[in-house]
């Protein structure tokens, strides 16, 4: 791959090797050489051990736990290429830490998804490539160009292969908030299946009380579709809300595991018979146990650097 007399090169910090590996690999590439580690005082140290000058260069990170950790090794690492005058630094961040505080919610609150935003291109990132921002309108808090790939179209093909020989009217897609109605709406217009809503409130974070399922589930299988599970209090309270409202099985999906603290021991005692996430963060210890199946979202990454490397639309990966 060189069509701007220029070459390609993908390099990875420490949040997510595996997904980078998997990305070099789709595109027949080596990872580049670097190496990520600290110093006795927790200091961040990068090197860079090739030559990036005048290349596109891609730097695969998450911003997961440790979140701050890992959003200094990307800002340290962009920062490294820049002054190695790479020709082109996009960050590939499958993961955007810091994306639900994206407004005031409330008197003196901070807005550190813009923090964020302005951090990663102060640092000089050319361009970022995310997928699933919890809201989408982070886009518009860089000035630099975001492209913004989506889950459902990894997550709804396994869900099409296992509903195939169900009648549609069988199945329903739910929305465990208002805030995923329009991913749910994405999903269920896959599956052919109707959609419902789960009404609930959340007095603090973390913490979330169902109040009425908008829509009819009485009798379906039911599938919960959210861009990430935390704690997994809301997507298990949910799952009993749609079993006591007459569902005959749940299962879930959700882009990003973040899964914190008791996630998955709630998930293991819930009726959820299987959740589906994708790998945008690595793979919890104990994951099977609590019946999670995880997708790869190499191939579609792969795809997007190329299509950004040859400048071409990345809008065709959404269809």
């Amino acid at each position: 791959m060189n069509i701007h007399g220029k070459d390609i090169k993908i390099f990875t910090a420490n949040s997510n090797p595996k997904v980078a590996r998997e990305i070099a690999g789709q595109l027949g590439l080596p990872l580049g050489k670097s190496t990520v580690t600290s110093f006795a005082d927790g200091e961040i140290s990068v090197s860079i051990e090739e030559t990036v000058r005048g290349s596109d260069v891609f730097v695969v990170q998450s911003t997961c736990g440790p979140v701050n950790n890992n959003l200094m090794e990307l800002l340290i690492m962009i920062d490294a290429f820049k002054r190695a005058s790479a020709g082109r630094i996009t960050a590939v961040m499958p993961y955007y830490g810091y994306a639900r505080q994206d407004r005031k919610a409330k008197a003196r609150d901070p807005i550190s998804a813009k923090l964020c935003a302005d951090l990663i291109s102060a640092a000089g990132a050319d361009r970022v490539l995310t997928m699933d921002l919890h809201a989408a309108q982070i886009q518009g808090f860089f000035n630099i160009p975001v492209d913004h790939l989506l889950g459902v179209p990894i997550l709804a093909p396994y869900f099409i292969e296992m509903t195939k020989d169900m009648d549609p009217e069988e199945l329903v897609v739910v929305s465990p908030d208002l805030g995923s109605v329009t991913r749910a709406r994405k999903f269920a217009e896959r599956l052919g299946a109707p959609m419902a809503i789960v009404d609930k409130r959340r007095p603090r974070p973390n913490v979330c009380e169902v109040m009425n399922i908008i829509g009819e589930v009485k009798g379906k299988r039911a599938f919960l579709v959210d861009d990430m599970v935390d704690t997994a209090g809301s997507i298990c309270n949910a799952a009993q809300a749609l079993m006591d409202f007459g569902a005959t099985e749940v299962y879930a999906c959700a882009t990003h595991g973040v899964l914190s603290g008791p996630a998955l021991e709630r998930i293991k005692a819930s009726c959820i018979k299987e959740m589906v996430l994708l790998d945008t963060i690595p793979e919890k210890e104990g994951a099977k146990e609590a019946r999670i199946t995880m997708l790869p979202v190499a191939p579609v990454f792969a795809e997007a650097i190329g299509r950004i490397y040859e400048d071409k639309p990345v809008s065709p990966l959404f269809v």
